[in-house]
């Protein structure tokens, strides 16, 4: 279809299509956000079960001491019972909150549909044909001859500010 068939001028179609492609910029930039949004909650999830789990470890070391102390007392354990049975309760509790956090951990993946849709934006721009250029001689030319129009044949000249068709040239 032509500019000429819709009645839209080639300023106007430069203009839409420029739009269009920002708009599809701009799509693709929010599509990727959200995907990568999602990621950092779910590793900030699983970094604070891994920050729990280190507490839990450092705060286990004075919890161990005192359940010495205490534990001879209490209940009448030995020294080593007492170090045994709290410091392991506190060990199994960080080791479950280090699998909880490796698991959220796994659970992050790449934005797959951002890239995929840059992929196939990339793709579709590559078959794009390049813009033609104007040469010294006032001809519009693309590699090394004048630029032929692909649905009127004729060939483009610039014509002062603005590109002038004219047939048989």
């Amino acid at each position: 279809m032509s500019a000429a068939d819709d009645g839209r001028s080639l300023g106007q179609l430069v203009a839409s299509a420029t739009t269009e492609l920002s708009a599809l910029v701009h799509d693709e930039i929010a599509l990727a956000k959200a995907e990568i949004r999602q990621d950092v909650k779910r590793g900030v999830m699983g970094g604070g079960f891994a920050i729990a789990a280190g507490v839990l470890l450092l705060f286990s070391l004075p919890v161990l001491s005192f359940a010495a102390a205490y534990g001879i007392h209490n209940l009448g354990l030995g020294l080593a019972w007492s170090f045994l049975i709290v410091g392991g309760a506190f060990i199994l509790l960080a080791l479950i909150l280090l699998l909880w956090a490796l698991r959220k951990f796994k659970k992050i993946k790449p934005p797959e549909k951002s890239i995929a849709s840059a992929k196939q934006t990339a793709a579709v721009l590559q078959k794009a044909k390049p813009h033609p250029r104007a040469a010294g001689n006032g001809q519009v030319k693309l590699g090394s001859g004048a630029h032929t129009d692909d649905y009127t044949g004729a060939k483009a000249v610039s014509g002062g500010a603005r590109d002038v068709t004219r047939s048989g040239v």
